[in-house]
């Protein structure tokens, strides 16, 4: 891959902020007192730059298609504020970056960076397996909740579809104490990818990340209720219209709605680190491992209850596989463990291997990659990146998004 034609510096560089505390996605509100690419790389990335055409590209055969299905590249975004991370960024880099060259064996990868100087240091880090843009200026990793989603139209057509990120219904200020401001660039990133692409971007009504639902990419789509229905995100909006809203635009038919935790993380339950597609018709619930605090233990059952009566909107029962999360957390200091996200479902799903974690449980480990590679009929990888699902509180899901194929 050119990296060189593919990564014009954008003009301005990065600089880093005053160091303060690092934060975690998904702490506990208590903590802080209120809170080779497998596939060619296709079409030249960023060719035909023409100015995306917001919310003007609604058609009723756009669709998003399911993550199993075969993707043209990954995006990603690289961490260099220390506002947001204070002193703990170099290892949450670290951790991109392992990731990043992980992806890259199977797909390509573009890592959007926050001007020249954090290009400079991504393209380091990464290696030349991974194409980094400077000119797409990013927030913070979070790519799978800031970036678009890709639809296509079955006709070689695709658009993209945002979903007004909001700093997680501006939980980053109430948990942590961040300026709203923190993530200024993290709210239009959606828009500047579809420019870049010379795609439309398609505007949600609704506001919500793309970690706060699953879809199936054959009408059916999962969400908590506690992520949609918030006054945080969504003021004013009934149920009812939030779920016409996000079928409209995801192409869909059936939502199904699950329980889920309001107020004990950033993100108000996100479906991504408990319940997932494999396939259309099947689904996986990771049941709560000894380390997970008896809310989410609560919860994950219910969500498992729930998707074990569930049809989807093909008329399906579901299938519903289980794993359960890892009882210990060895590399992790006692006082930590109850808020990390001990999550195998965080998954990311590339066009030639699904990856992973592992938590240094041997049993529970080697438990969860058998039954996800058994699940996805293809390798499983795990890595350890502790830092990321410690301090960040999320996974290789929330950092990535799938570009399909046409």
């Amino acid at each position: 891959m050119n990296t060189e034609h593919l990564n014009p510096e954008h003009p301005n560089a990065a600089t880093n902020d005053a160091a303060t505390p690092g934060i975690g996605r998904r702490a506990l509100l208590g903590r802080v007192g209120a809170a080779a690419a497998a596939l060619a790389i296709g079409p030249v990335l960023g060719s035909g730059l023409a100015k995306a055409a917001t919310g003007s590209a609604e058609a009723a055969s756009w669709r998003v298609p399911g993550e199993d299905e075969t993707h043209q590249r990954t995006w990603m975004a690289w961490p260099s504020s220390y506002t947001i991370w204070g002193n703990v960024l170099p290892k949450i880099q670290a951790d991109i970056a392992k990731l990043a060259k992980e992806v890259a064996k199977y797909e390509p990868v573009v890592m959007c960076a926050d001007g020249s100087s954090a290009a400079s240091q991504a393209r380091s880090m990464c290696g030349s397996s991974v194409s980094v843009l400077s000119s797409i200026p990013v927030s913070d990793c979070w790519m799978r909740d800031t970036g678009p989603l890709f639809r296509t139209d079955g006709l070689g057509g695709m658009d993209a579809l945002g979903l007004n990120f909001n700093a997680w219904g501006e939980n980053a200020t109430t948990f942590y104490g961040l300026p709203a401001s923190a993530y200024d660039k993290d709210r239009v990133v959606a828009s500047k990818i579809a420019a870049y692409q010379g795609l439309s971007l398609t505007k949600a009504s609704v506001v919500g990340e793309g970690g706060g639902v699953e879809y199936d990419g054959d009408g059916t789509l999962m969400a908590t209720e506690s992520c949609w229905v918030n006054s945080n995100r969504n003021p004013g909006k009934t149920k009812a219209q939030i779920e016409a809203e996000l079928l409209a635009r995801f192409g869909a038919t059936k939502m199904i709605w699950l329980p889920g935790v309001k107020g004990q993380d950033v993100t108000d339950g996100h479906i991504d680190g408990t319940a997932r597609y494999i396939t259309p018709g099947v689904v996986m619930v990771q049941l709560a491992g000894a380390v997970r605090p008896d809310v989410w233990t609560a919860n994950a059952q219910a969500i498992y209850n729930v998707l074990a009566n569930a049809t989807d909107a093909k008329g399906r029962r579901l299938q519903v596989l289980t794993i359960e999360g890892p009882d210990s957390l060895p590399r992790i200091s006692p006082g930590r463990r109850a808020e990390f996200l001990s999550s195998y479902m965080n998954w990311t799903v590339t066009n030639q291997a699904v990856i992973t974690t592992q938590f240094g449980d041997t049993a529970k480990d080697a438990a969860a990659k058998s039954a996800i590679s058994a699940a996805f009929g293809r390798p499983v990888v795990q890595l350890n990146l502790d830092n990321l699902y410690g301090n960040g509180g999320g996974g290789a899901h929330c950092v990535t998004m799938q570009e399909p194929v046409r």
